[in-house]
């Protein structure tokens, strides 16, 4: 599968850095922990099993809406099925737009089942992950924003890129010149 995601300015990746820091620090689950050089700070925005040609020309569009500056709307977390902690965004009208536009670019060429439904703007809700894991309920205790660091409370939304969940490439995707 290819991901499609969008990188946090420097300010951003440093403090959801921090925060990664920090759970390790406590024994919990952390980004952290992935070991990969392709391990960055970002925003999943749609995935697909493959880039084409179609795809590439309508994501190319989406890069050249960058940067876009968005709000962080605070901790949330989520259980499906793996337990995730994350900092969430406000979905204001840009950021819908964005990920509209990158949802409809890949869906545009793509077979609907290979989508993931998770990623759909009907069921779309933008975040930074910060700690994953299999074991439900892996964020549940009550304490756990208390040591985290205060989110920033805007992040500009940098770069368009691409991930190869399969072989680990990245790929950044640009505006077209």
């Amino acid at each position: 599968m290819r991901a499609v995601e969008v990188l946090l300015d420097e300010a951003a990746d440093l403090a959801v850095r921090e925060a990664w820091r920090r759970l390790v620090e406590a024994g919990l689950p952390s980004q952290a922990r992935l070991r990969s050089p392709t391990n960055s700070p970002h925003v999943t925005l749609a995935s697909c099993p493959e880039l084409t040609a179609p795809i590439r020309w309508e994501l190319a569009d989406v890069a050249a809406a960058l940067p876009l500056p968005v709000r962080i709307s605070g901790v949330v977390r989520f259980e499906r099925p793996t337990s995730v902690l994350a900092w969430g965004l406000e979905l204001d009208s840009a950021l819908a737009d964005l990920h509209g536009r990158a949802w409809d670019a890949v869906a545009s060429d793509s077979p609907p089942e290979t989508l993931n439904p998770l990623h759909d703007p009907a069921r779309w809700s933008p975040h930074v992950t910060l700690g994953r894991s299999r074991r439900a309920g892996a964020f549940a205790d009550r304490r756990i924003p208390e040591l985290l660091p205060t989110p920033p409370l805007t992040v500009t939304l940098t770069t368009l890129r691409s991930y190869d969940t399969e072989t680990g490439a990245l790929e950044v995707l640009a505006p077209r010149p």
